[in-house]
């Protein structure tokens, strides 16, 4: 079969994969996509929908616009500047999860004021991960704990996103 033209999203997400320390068959369990599915994603093979590319971003804890640019969903080049913007903001270990939406709106605004309108797509997934921080924050406060911070070296997750029990996958 031959190799899709995807860029070196294959690769990304290999190199995403292995810094997480995850095992290909743990982010396909935490994405909810199939073992092989992943793997032709890896190789070059099959080209993921937004979709999948959003789950495999949630997994790993990073930027699904940043996949998309590497996907070829998003223009590369009229989106760098934004999606560039966004992964340093959200990859900011110094700021928690709503400093981050608080920016991220702030330049929002900036960048609407100015005459640079957010790309559809972007739109819809920076509103959809900034309900889910929100209702995760809520969690939090209410029960009164906190996410370990995304520099910890974590161990496998589960399909949501969250820390798989250590009990359970020891088998």
């Amino acid at each position: 079969m031959a190799s899709l033209n995807v860029g070196n999203l294959g690769e990304y997400l290999r190199e995403q994969r292995r810094n997480a320390q995850l095992s290909l068959r743990q982010l396909a369990d935490a994405a909810g996509v199939s073992n092989p599915y992943l793997s032709q994603i890896e190789r070059g093979l099959r080209k993921p929908s937004a979709e999948v590319l959003q789950q495999v971003a949630k997994a790993l804890r990073i930027s699904a616009e940043t996949l998309y640019v590497r996907a070829g969903i998003l223009d590369a080049e009229r989106d760098r500047d934004e999606v560039e913007t966004r992964a340093v903001i959200l990859a900011d270990p110094t700021l928690n999860e709503r400093q981050k939406q608080v920016l991220l709106q702030v330049y929002e605004s900036f960048r609407k004021e100015n005459g640079f309108e957010i790309t559809p797509d972007l739109a819809q997934n920076v509103a959809q991960n900034m309900a889910q921080d929100e209702a995760q924050g809520m969690a939090e406060h209410i029960s009164g704990t906190q996410q370990a911070p995304d520099t910890a070296v974590r161990g496998p997750r589960t399909a949501d996103g969250s820390d798989a029990d250590p009990q359970q996958t020891a088998s």
